[in-house]
């Protein structure tokens, strides 16, 4: 079983006809992603890849029967991109669009309070149920089926726990990236809920960063609302004091929280285990298993 998306998910890629929409739409088509249009003002009646390009989502959605979209609309037109899905409206939006205005995503999580659709990102990787479908830049290659649940902030970080997971046979069951950036979607705890839900999840890893509270307050509800056994991994913990890492979302407020300690602490007497390296997360996953 997965979230969120699975063989059945009807695709639109927003911004199909730019450089990143077409190879990426191209490499989720070859990964046998259901997409099923694009979507790109001024550009209905095009196809690329063979899908057929819509002037509107809304139209790429009626006429195609979508219910996700996948965002490749460069920074100062991804909000408009993303109301423009959830006006639609889609049950998911992926946006993988990095470098959004602050001030366009506290726009989009206001307009999220009213809609019951569903967005990862942005500034992430996306999202894949291996073997099935995904949305969004992940290397589809390093992924295999199984039940292992997996969120992160960061991208790259995803794809060295999952590579360890694969290496040692412990397949994944969906793999959510949410994104590093201040305001975001889907949180740690929306994916922890999902997992949660899903019979066919065994284990859950959590792989977060400095920065912001996320992980102190996903760690509180892993104690108060899982069942399903959650391992861990903090990046950052070396950072030097005060010094800005990555995204956008890493900044250390020095109110106490947002430490790699502060979080590795809380995930610990939430009964998380954290790994010191990707490899350890591993040796974690085997031992809930």
């Amino acid at each position: 079983m997965s979230v969120l998306v699975d063989e059945d998910t009807r695709v639109v890629v927003q911004g199909i006809t730019g450089g990143e929409g077409k190879f990426h739409a191209g490499q989720m088509i070859e990964y046998g992603t259901n997409v099923v249009a694009g979507a790109v003002p001024g550009r209905g009646g095009q196809e690329v890849h063979g899908v057929p390009v819509y002037d509107t989502v809304e139209a790429a959605a009626r006429e195609e029967d979508a219910d996700a979209s996948v965002i490749f609309v460069p920074p100062a037109f991804a909000g408009d991109a993303i109301f423009e899905a959830l006006d639609s409206p889609l049950d998911l939006a992926v946006a993988i669009t990095e470098g959004v205005p602050t001030q366009d995503m506290a726009k989009v999580n206001k307009r999220l309070t009213e809609t019951d659709t569903r967005l990862i990102g942005p500034n992430c990787p996306g999202i894949i149920t291996p073997g099935e479908s995904k949305l969004g830049i992940l290397p589809g290659n390093i992924f295999s089926p199984g039940n292992v649940g997996l969120v992160s902030r960061s991208g790259t970080l995803t794809y060295q726990v999952v590579d360890n997971l694969t290496d040692r046979g412990l397949g994944q069951s969906t793999a959510i990236g949410i994104g590093g950036d201040p305001i975001i979607g889907t949180t740690f705890i929306d994916a922890l809920e999902a997992f949660e839900s899903d019979p066919d999840t065994d284990v859950v890893v959590m792989c977060g960063e400095i920065g912001g509270e996320d992980e102190e307050q996903a760690a509180k509800y892993i104690a108060e609302n899982m069942d399903t056994p959650v391992t861990g991994f903090i990046a950052g913990r070396t950072a030097p004091p005060g010094k800005r890492m990555g995204h956008a979302g890493a900044i250390v407020s020095g109110s106490g929280t947002g430490t790699a300690e502060s979080k590795i602490n809380a995930l610990n007497d939430a009964g998380v285990p954290v790994g010191d390296t990707p490899e350890e997360v591993a040796d974690a996953v085997e031992d809930l298993l």
